[in-house]
């Protein structure tokens, strides 16, 4: 029996009209390509684009290969959601919140100040409305969406200075992306949304006061530690910020039903993978870091509730001009709402308490490790 067919010579003729190129070889091979906008200092999601183009051949024989196109960083970063629209490559992997000058339903692919975290935000996809909805605004695209990573919960930037008030916001200019940025600029500051490779530079020659980047782990890679030693927390602008693999509509309607298993198959494996990576690493670069005499600055309660009631205003301007967004927000606010009650006690409850515990624990190793360097050496 023939495992797999990609496609006629019909659908061939009017893929190549519309002036994608051909992912057909002989044999009846599928070859895409993917591109990505996030550069290779990022190896997690990196990694994880890696291992779902390995999983796609070994599942399908060696039928089904995809070839990662590697791109400079500015042109990825604005290109991924064109290139994939137009058929210039098949698929591509990107955050959404980089789209959000196309229309603002974007970051609701990928992160909101004060939204969901990771697993509620996996959750509202498949458990929830969100995956339907959100195919939905993609179908005006010509793309279907998977989910495809998450960062996690993100720190709250690098600083100059530490931030003990709102006031101390006036004026900052700060590397912001996302919708976080028009929150940032409601509260007083300055946004700039600069690429990764010059984050490091426009802080060495004063051009910007403070950078958020993602966390811990990429921060510290990128050498933020380099330029600034105030770390704060929380990142209120991305909960969990997820990452999606856009596929050309097209494209994916010319795979048998079997090669699109084997699509979804790796991009939830890549999905877990990408989270679990980044669950794993960012504590313990973090430890790094503070090892570093980098210092840790909780964003006072001022100025997250300023943030939040501006993040809460915009919503409401968005919701009233913008149909797509109305619809959409409703389905993630009302999910939003409801995940107060496991995590608000469950969640919560039980990692707070570890948290403590956890604390107390290094604060007693390293009580005992200064007690025996202090000792007198017939006492250790």
């Amino acid at each position: 029996m023939e495992r797999r067919k990609f496609i006629g010579a019909a659908g061939l003729a009017g893929i190549l009209a519309t002036g994608m190129a051909p992912a057909v070889q002989a044999g009846q091979s599928i070859r895409w390509r993917l591109a990505s906008r996030f550069p290779k200092i990022q190896d997690i999601p990196h990694s994880g684009i890696e291992a779902f183009i390995r999983m796609v051949k070994e599942i399908s024989g060696g039928k089904f290969e995809i070839l990662l196109q590697e791109a400079e960083e500015q042109t990825a970063s604005a290109g991924v959601l064109d290139s994939v629209q137009n058929g210039n490559v098949e698929c591509g992997h990107t955050s959404a919140v980089y789209n959000i000058s196309k229309d603002d339903v974007f970051a609701l692919d990928g992160a909101i100040p004060f939204g969901l975290n990771a697993r509620q935000m996996t959750a509202w996809m498949q458990q929830g409305n969100g995956l339907t909805l959100l195919r939905e605004f993609y179908g005006n695209f010509g793309i279907i969406n998977f989910p495809m990573g998450n960062t996690g919960a993100q720190m709250g930037g690098w600083y100059r200075k530490p931030v003990k008030s709102l006031a101390d916001l006036k004026g900052l200019r700060m590397r912001i992306t996302g919708l976080g940025s028009r929150v940032f600029e409601r509260i007083g500051g300055k946004p700039s949304n600069l690429p990764s490779g010059e984050i490091v530079k426009a802080f060495e020659r004063g051009n910007i006061d403070a950078a958020e980047w993602v966390g811990p782990y990429d921060d510290s890679k990128l050498g933020l530690q380099k330029v600034s030693k105030h770390y704060a927390y929380p990142g209120w602008w991305e909960g969990g910020s997820q990452f999606s693999l856009y596929v050309n509509q097209r494209a994916y309607d010319a795979l048998t039903e079997e090669n699109q298993a084997i699509l979804e198959a790796a991009t939830t494996v890549a999905h877990r993978d990408i989270q679990a990576q980044y669950d794993a690493k960012n504590p313990l670069a973090l430890k790094e870091l503070l090892a570093g005499k980098v210092k840790l600055m909780p964003l006072p309660a001022t100025v997250l509730d300023a943030a939040y009631q501006a993040a809460q205003d915009l919503y409401a301007e968005l919701s009233g001009k913008n149909p797509q967004w109305r619809k959409i927000y409703g389905s993630y606010a009302a999910f939003l709402r409801n995940q107060g009650w496991n995590w608000g006690y469950g969640e919560l409850g039980f990692g707070n308490y570890m948290h403590e515990r956890q604390q107390k624990a290094i604060a007693t190793q390293q009580s005992e490790l200064s007690r025996k360097k202090s000792a007198p050496a017939g006492r250790r």
